[in-house]
C-alpha cells in the first residue's frame, strides 16, 4: 500500500477533515501565531505553525494555545537536521563590519557573534509527539527512519518539503507521506537541501503530480483563487499559502512590516542570505542590498538578531526580513478567515 493512502484511498482533505484544499504556510519567527494558525483550521483550512525556532517548551505551549482555540486539524513544523559550515574568525569580522552601520544607526553596540547552537531537533520533536498535532512538516533536509516512523506510530502525517524533482524522489523513497513542492516565487527561505531548481509553481507541480506517487502540496507565489485552481488542476492535492496571510489580523507581522508589504509592488523582492545566511525571498531594503558577505546559516540569522529586533522596535522596514513572494502585491489585508475565503470563492 502506497504511504500517502495508509489510512485507505482517502485524499488529504477527507484524511485532515478540511473544507477547503488550502495550507497556511508554517512561517516561523513570531508570524504564524496560534491564534492565526487556529484562525485558519476552523476556518477549514489547514493552519499550520512554524515551530523551528521554538524551544520544546514553546512548542508545547504553543500546540496547547492552539488547540484550545479550534477544534480543527492542524500542523506544526520543524527545521530537518542539518550540518552546520564552520566560519574563519575573518569571515566573522567581514560580516560584522557590514553590519556596523546598521547598528549604528539603530544605537546598538557593533554587531558581535556569541555562540550560537542549533535547536536539539530530537528535543524538539519529542514536543512535537507530545503535542501531536495532525501534520508534522518539514524543511531543509530529510528526516531519519525512526523518525517518521515515531511519528506516523502516533498517526501524524508526515509532509516534506523539496525544491524540485530529485528532492520530491528522495522524500518518497523515504516514506514520507505527502510532499510540499516550492517554486521559485515562494516567499521566505527556500526549503530544500540541494539544488535548487527555482522552478515555476506550476511546472513543478505538474511535473511532481506526474512523477511521484504520493500527495503534492504546491507552494510558491499563490495569492489568487485562479493560482489555487491552477495549482490544482496540474495535479496538487492541496495549496499552500504564506505570503497571502501576512496582513491577515491574527498574524504576527510587525506594523513596519505590514506597512511594507501594503507598499509593495511587482517586482518588489529578491533571493537574498544577508538575513540568516540560507537564501529567502523577500522585499528588497537597505540590508539586502548592502550585505554581501553573509556568514552561513545559523551564524548570519544570530548576528542579525538585535539589528532586526531592533528595527522592529524602531519602525525601520529597512533592516527587517521582510519575506514576501513574488506575488506580494496582490495580498490582501483582513481576518484570515476572509483571506480563506478568497483564495476559494
Amino acid at each position: 500500500m502506497l504511504a500517502g493512502y495508509s489510512l485507505g484511498m482517502l485524499t488529504l482533505t477527507q484524511r485532515l477533515g478540511l473544507r477547503l484544499p488550502i495550507v497556511l504556510a508554517p512561517m516561523a519567527g513570531g508570524i504564524s501565531t496560534p491564534e492565526l494558525v487556529a484562525a485558519v483550521s476552523t476556518a477549514g483550512g489547514l493552519g499550520s505553525l512554524g515551530a523551528a525556532y521554538l524551544t520544546p517548551a514553546q512548542i508545547t505551549e504553543a500546540g496547547a494555545a492552539v488547540r484550545r482555540l479550534t477544534q480543527g486539524a492542524f500542523a506544526l513544523n520543524l527545521f530537518a537536521p542539518h550540518p552546520t559550515v564552520a566560519t574563519t574568525g575573518s569571515e566573522v569580522e567581514r560580516a560584522a563590519a557590514e553590519l556596523a552601520p546598521f547598528h549604528a544607526s539603530l544605537g546598538l553596540q557593533p554587531p558581535e557573534l556569541t555562540a550560537q547552537a542549533n535547536p536539539d531537533f530530537g528535543l524538539q520533536l519529542e514536543a512535537v509527539l507530545e503535542v501531536c498535532p495532525a501534520v508534522l512538516s518539514f524543511t531543509f533536509g530529510r528526516l531519519e527512519a525512526q523518525h517518521l516512523e515515531a511519528l506516523r506510530s502516533r498517526g501524524i502525517l508526515t509532509v516534506g518539503t523539496a525544491t524540485g524533482l530529485e528532492e520530491a524522489r528522495q522524500l518518497e523513497a523515504d516514506g514520507v507521506e505527502a510532499i510540499v513542492v516550492q517554486g521559485g516565487a515562494a516567499g521566505g527561505h527556500r526549503g530544500g537541501w540541494s539544488e535548487d531548481e527555482l522552478a515555476d509553481t506550476l511546472s513543478l507541480t505538474r511535473a511532481a503530480a506526474q512523477s511521484i506517487r504520493i500527495p503534492v502540496i504546491a507552494a510558491g507565489g499563490l495569492m489568487t483563487a485562479a493560482d489555487v485552481r491552477a495549482v490544482l488542476d496540474a495535479g496538487a492535492s492541496l495549496a499552500q499559502c504564506g505570503t497571502a496571510f501576512l496582513r491577515a489580523t491574527e498574524a504576527g507581522t510587525s506594523a513596519p512590516y505590514w506597512a511594507a508589504l501594503a507598499a509593495a509592488k511587482t517586482g518588489d523582492t529578491v533571493l537574498t542570505r544577508a538575513f540568516s545566511g540560507r537564501t529567502a525571498r523577500g522585499l528588497r531594503n537597505a540590508v539586502t542590498e548592502g550585505v554581501q558577505q553573509p556568514l552561513p546559516y545559523p551564524f548570519q540569522n544570530a548576528l542579525t538578531r538585535s539589528m532586526r529586533a531592533a528595527g522592529a522596535k524602531a519602525g525601520r522596514a529597512d533592516v527587517l526580513s521582510l519575506w514576501a513572494g513574488e506575488g506580494v502585491a496582490h495580498g490582501l489585508a483582513g481576518t484570515a478567515a476572509e483571506i480563506l475565503e478568497s483564495l476559494w470563492n
